[in-house]
């Protein structure tokens, strides 16, 4: 997984003053949780921008002024109710040989078949959860949905590698074609369905 890394500064005051003029000089008040005990520091707003306003999932490398460097997730953010400025980041220190959780982007290709024929694609999901090191987490998650036809769902266990784990019930849903008005069947829609037909009159 690509990798951002965030210059700031460590935070000695912490209370309420000090972090105000913090936010009035344009930096974030931020903490990393996960380690001995949690550590305060802050960062420019703008140092955050390729961090916050993606879509792509990142991990972070904060790197502080006195030299000391933390391998790192984004675990919480909060925004101001009406300027919509960064006002806080929580962040989890991570560790090369300990799993995380984590979101990550659901990337399809290919052209569906059963949405050529008229056909809608559903993805209930944008993002799934999943388990790994963090060595072994992906930049995203693939899924060619080419094979899929009018009526067909592709389930989350379908998906499973030896990387990482999908922390979903196994019959998750990640996307289906399902048909529209203006659908069109084709021979093997035909087919199919007929065998689904065939199979629940001999049950």
């Amino acid at each position: 997984m690509k990798s951002i890394t965030i210059n700031g500064s460590q935070r000695e005051s912490v209370g309420k003053k000090a972090t105000k003029a913090l936010r009035n000089a344009g930096q974030v008040p931020c903490v990393i949780y996960g380690g001995d005990k949690p550590l305060h520091f802050s960062a420019p707003e703008l140092a955050f921008s390729k961090l916050v306003y993606t879509a792509n999932a990142h991990t972070v490398v904060i790197a502080l002024d006195n030299g000391v460097e933390y391998n790192a997730i984004m675990q919480d953010i909060q925004f101001h109710p009406v300027t919509d400025k960064i006002i806080h980041i929580d962040f989890y220190q991570i560790f090369d040989d300990k799993e995380i959780t984590m979101e990550i982007p659901v990337h399809t290709v290919g052209s569906s078949k059963g949405v050529m024929n008229g056909g809608n694609l559903r993805m209930p999901y944008r993002k799934l959860r999943v388990k790994a090191i963090p060595s072994k987490l992906p930049d995203f998650i693939e899924i060619d949905i080419t094979p899929l036809k009018i009526g067909n769902k592709l389930y989350i266990t379908e998906l499973e590698n030896e990387d990482y784990k999908f922390m979903h019930p196994d019959n998750t849903v990640v996307c289906q074609v399902r048909r529209s008005r203006l659908a069109v069947m084709t021979d093997d829609d035909d087919d199919e369905e007929e065998d689904g037909a065939d199979d629940t009159a001999q049950e």
